[in-house]
């Protein structure tokens, strides 16, 4: 799963910090019971929500799945209402250093609208699992733009190539891999059910 990391926090990361206890909160439950739900440690989940921490791509997509959410949505949840039009250097760019991974919010999810795109980018050798969807059935379509991506969906393994998209209905784990030389770059439209 990665190591959290440690950091300063910037007002982002502290925002989303407030935005997991408040939704722990607003289910009712405890910091055992989500650590339970999400298999992350109590100690990592209690230093997550008071920003000493932040979280990696694995951490936060099970937080996403045990909350029912997309990871695009959660990180929307902190951000101010998203413009109609979103211009290239205002997209929100989020970096797991460690992971090798970069997710751009090219068109931010917003209430009352289904769809949304994400940029991502992988370095070589980057793999990233996650164990559950953080919504059943959710749609995805992931069209790569340039590299290879190694995108396993429901333990089916595809090899795609600049241009190549592959589309499915998410109900269990995925994992996204850059075999390299060169890192990959590749959007995906992410439909709610």
């Amino acid at each position: 799963m990665g190591d959290p990391i440690e950091h300063q926090p910037d007002p982002v990361t502290v925002r989303l910090a407030e935005r997991l206890a408040a939704l722990r909160t607003e289910r009712g439950w405890s910091l055992d019971e989500l650590a339970r739900r999400a298999e992350v440690s109590r100690s990592t989940l209690s230093r997550l929500e008071r920003a000493e921490i932040s979280p990696t791509a694995a951490l936060l997509g099970r937080l996403c799945a045990a909350h029912g959410r997309t990871m695009s949505r959660l990180l929307a949840e902190v951000e101010a209402e998203p413009p109609q039009l979103v211009r290239a250097a205002e997209q929100a760019v989020w970096r797991d250093p460690d992971a090798g991974f970069t997710r751009r919010a090219v068109s931010p999810p917003h209430p009352g609208l289904r769809g949304e795109v994400v940029h991502g980018e992988l370095r070589p050798g980057a793999d990233i699992a996650y164990q559950d969807p953080p919504v059943p059935g959710l749609e995805q379509h992931v069209w790569v733009l340039e590299g290879v991506l190694e995108l396993t969906v429901d333990a089916t393994a595809h090899r795609l190539a600049a241009g190549d998209c592959l589309r499915f209905r998410l109900w269990g784990s995925t994992r996204f891999r850059c075999p390299g030389p060169d890192p990959v770059r590749y959007a995906v439209l992410v439909v709610l059910p």
